[in-house]
């Protein structure tokens, strides 16, 4: 007779965390102003202030903005206010910087304000894979976050973690 297959993850104590569970929904848009310089690198101030009055800003609707310029053009700070001022009516979320900044961004916001309570003295064990863009520095922010309520802190999948902090 074959012995009953007993699954101890399921049965343990062990909690596990997905950032992906906490991806805020929302279209990312790059916002990238070069388009807005005379010749990709110089910002006139009355030729900018034209386009940004002209512009459709309802098309940002609950959109989570990046605000950018990729060449590389000095573009002064107020320019970027003036934006995000415009901005700001419609959209969710405005960083200056990158897709990759403004995921940071979002993530910090969401583990700044995450409860801990429900991981006091569990071991909990920090999903490594995500089909979504995840940024790397989110598993540094939640790591700190856990420490000191966590009783363990393990990376990867319950089957092959690495383990990263024991109380």
């Amino acid at each position: 007779m074959a012995e009953e297959i007993i699954n101890r993850v399921a049965t343990s104590k062990l909690v596990v965390f997905d950032l992906e569970d906490y991806y805020p929904k929302g279209e990312r848009i790059l916002f990238d102003i070069k388009d807005w310089l005379y010749e990709g690198f110089v910002l006139r101030e009355k030729e900018f202030r034209a386009l940004v009055k002209e512009h459709d800003w309802s098309q940002y609707q609950d959109a989570l903005v990046a605000l950018t310029c990729t060449t590389d053009a000095i573009v002064p700070d107020w320019a970027y206010m003036l934006l995000s001022i415009k901005l700001q009516p419609y959209s969710k979320k405005i960083v200056l910087g990158d897709l990759e900044a403004l995921e940071v961004s979002l993530y910090q916001d969401i583990i700044t304000n995450l409860e801990t309570t429900p991981f006091l003295d569990k071991p909990v064990i920090i999903k490594g894979c995500s089909k979504k863009p995840v940024p790397s520095s989110a598993y540094i922010m939640i790591t700190n976050k856990l420490k000191p309520v966590a009783k363990s802190i393990m990376f990867g999948e319950a089957c092959s973690s690495v383990p990263l902090f024991k109380r």
